[in-house]
This record gives C-alpha cells, sequence and structure tokens, in this order.
C-alpha cells in the first residue's frame, strides 16, 4: 500500500514543504520503502517504488494506492507490471480503502510533528527517518500481537523456514 503526504517547515515566515512517499506492507505493517522530496511528483513515486523492488526483488504482491496522479499514470502501470505485482486502486470517492496507509501518516504526524515548529528541513528529515526506523523496529503494535513490525517479519520468516524444512524431511 502506498500513498504521499506533506510536512511543513519554516524559515521565518516562509513556508517550505517536504512530501514524503511510503510503502506500507499490510501484513507487518512495516514501511518497507520511503523517499522524501521538496516536490509532489512522478519521479518521488518513482523512485520509492524502485527502492521497494530493489530491496525485495522477491515480493510480487497486490500493489494498493489512491488514485493520485502519480499511480494513475501509464509508466507507473508499466513498472508495476514488470516487477510483477497486480495494481490495485480505491474506489472513486473512498479514501477508507487506503485506509491503512492514511493510519500511518496519523500515527506519525500525532506522535512526532503535530505541535512542533520544524524550523530547518534538514531537523524535519531527520525525525521521519528517525520515526519510521524507530516504527519498524521498537514500536510495538496490538493488531500484531503486541509485536514491532520487525518481529512480525522475523517471526513470519522462522515459521515459513521451520515449514520448509519439515517438507523436505522424509
Amino acid at each position: 500500500m502506498t500513498d504521499v503526504t506533506e510536512f511543513k517547515w519554516y524559515n521565518g515566515t516562509e513556508v517550505h514543504k517536504v512530501y514524503l512517499s511510503a510503502i506500507l506492507d499490510l501484513y507487518d505493517r512495516r514501511i518497507v520503502s520511503f523517499v522524501m522530496s521538496e516536490r509532489n511528483d512522478n519521479p518521488l513515486v518513482f523512485k520509492t517504488f524502485d527502492k521497494a523492488v530493489l530491496e525485495n526483488p522477491n515480493a510480487h504482491p497486490l500493489f494498493h494506492s489512491d488514485r493520485g496522479f502519480q499511480y494513475t499514470n501509464r509508466a507507473f502501470h508499466h513498472r508495476i507490471e514488470k516487477s510483477g505485482m497486480t495494481q490495485s486502486m480505491s474506489r472513486v470517492a473512498h479514501c477508507i480503502d487506503n485506509g491503512p496507509m492514511e493510519g500511518f501518516w496519523g500515527i506519525l504526524k500525532r506522535e512526532r510533528y503535530y505541535g512542533k515548529r520544524f524550523t530547518s528541513k534538514q531537523t524535519l528529515v531527520q525525525m521521519i527517518e528517525y520515526y519510521i526506523r524507530y516504527y519498524n523496529t521498537q514500536r510495538v503494535q496490538r493488531n500484531l500481537g503486541v509485536l514491532t513490525a520487525l518481529k512480525k517479519t522475523n517471526a513470519f520468516l522462522l515459521h515459513k523456514k521451520a515449514d520448509s524444512h519439515l517438507r523436505s524431511c522424509p
């Protein structure tokens, strides 16, 4: 699942924006890939997708997004097909279809962004990078059985390895 959100930082009275594109794995609620940019455009989304594919070459999931311009163009659809994935999009006027991704944005912003005034891009970017590492490796989630995303993934991989070993035994 994927989406883009924006953050603001201030230089005196000037308002600047940083856009965060991320991909969330619905199995373990882990942020698989993320990229930040000063522009919300196709290259931002393409870089996020390419980074996820590079780091997870054997993954061929259903890839869900809203109907943002970045996800509805032919070039993005071609990337998905080339990677052996199936594209899925929210129904028109049904943003709840992308609820888990929106939920992550809400958690990040509630826990680290709202109520603060960032006065440098570097500080804002560092906060986001730190939070995503924290979210994936340290923040327990009730819907994962009070595990972190990383522990949920590791438990799955361990179970898969043990299951594979049992099938190969005579």
